[in-house]
């Protein structure tokens, strides 16, 4: 409706009249700007222009390296990055490299590490990580209780916690929905409201109930760098034996994942292809969720729908995470080395690379996305 009156608009006002309108309406189509934003070592924040897969701007991280793990805000223009060992974490402005957020987690009795856990609420108010404490006594250290630790964007740098609550151990990535929930990877699949503490149950994996003839599941909860489908994937490797024998040998080996879809808050959990290499890291096709990617020795294409692998490009050396352009053309691979491999998503084939200053090690690779 709007848009037809404004073309009543122009045909009465001329020429002058279209000129204004091509003016008005030119800022709104631009496309969103894509940056590929990923941590390497000794303490430098990348920040690559998607559309040159040129690197725009390195940040440096104050303090030692740690993960690597990157944190996004929704606007896409804050980068909350884990640092000094996994116990810092620095907010960055990707456009001017300004940190606009730093909380120090550790204290002088208190030694806090994160082990890749941070996220950003979905209004981009609160900022949450697993904190894994443990008590720095004279003669002793003491292991202190696991807990979410919620602190507030606009306290900016010095933020302290605001509120804390206890949750399981082994949690790693983590993520937050919609509804404000945030999703814990750990043994299980679980969500806990930042604001009561509540815990509820999303997928059981460790506590699964596939009977006998299933191995629990080998759950990898290293990466989250699913913001292109706006969704949460743990991978797992689980086994089906042909008798409660379980011989190894004969058993057939799934790869399988739990998927949390951030907008709705709901998951599915199910075996999605035979188990026939490593895989370190698993995204989906935003053009359709039946095709995902995966990487580590070999970067692999499968459609769960119908369970199959269907393409494999061998990779020079190990590759420990990828992801995807928001139009599903291109992937990345990168972690573990200094370099990025850009790949053709329908076959694969290698497009391009991006040399970076030094290596990524663990680090993510997310794609942050700016729209205004």
């Amino acid at each position: 409706m709007k848009l037809t009156q404004m073309f009543k608009s122009t045909a009465l006002a001329g020429s002058l009249g279209a000129a204004a309108l091509m003016s008005a309406v030119a800022p709104a189509a631009q496309a969103a700007q894509e940056y590929l934003l990923t941590v390497t070592r000794p303490g430098h924040l990348q920040v690559i222009d998607m559309a040159t897969n040129k690197v725009e701007r390195t940040c440096d991280v104050p303090g030692n390296f740690g993960s690597g793990s990157i944190a996004l805000a929704p606007n896409g223009k804050t980068a909350y990055v884990l640092s000094n060992g996994m116990e810092d974490v620095y907010g960055f402005d990707i456009r001017s490299c300004d940190i606009t957020f730093h909380a120090a987690q550790s204290t002088p009795t208190l030694k806090v590490k994160s082990f890749q856990s941070v996220a950003v609420s979905p209004d981009g108010t609160e900022l949450y990580t697993i904190q894994n404490p443990f008590g720095l006594k004279r003669d002793r250290f003491t292991v202190e209780q696991p807990r979410l630790a919620v602190f507030n964007v606009a306290d900016g740098v010095g933020a302290k916690p605001v509120r804390t609550f206890p949750v399981d151990r082994r949690i790693t990535k983590i993520a937050t929905t919609a509804q404000g929930e945030v999703i814990l990877g750990g043994a299980d699949v679980k969500a806990i409201n930042p604001d009561t503490g509540e815990v509820r149950m999303v997928t059981p994996l460790q506590n699964w109930e596939k009977g006998p003839l299933w191995l629990p599941p080998d759950a990898f909860a290293m990466h989250n760098q699913g913001e292109q489908s706006n969704e949460y994937i743990m991978p797992y490797v689980t086994a089906k034996f042909d008798s409660e024998e379980w011989n190894f040998e004969t058993a057939e080996w799934w790869w399988g994942m739990s998927r949390v879809d951030l907008e709705t808050g709901e998951a599915e959990r199910m075996e999605i292809v035979p188990f026939q290499f490593i895989v370190f890291n698993f995204i989906s096709d935003p053009r359709d969720p039946n095709i995902l990617y995966g990487a580590f020795n070999t970067l692999s294409k499968h459609d769960i729908s119908k369970q199959e692998t269907i393409a494999v490009k061998e990779m020079p050396h190990t590759y420990y995470d990828l992801n995807i352009s928001a139009d599903g053309k291109t992937i990345y691979v990168g972690g573990t080395s200094s370099d990025i491999s850009v790949h053709d998503s329908e076959t694969l084939e290698k497009i391009g690379s991006i040399q970076l200053s030094g290596d990524m090690s663990t680090s993510d690779l997310r794609v942050a996305t700016i729209r205004d």
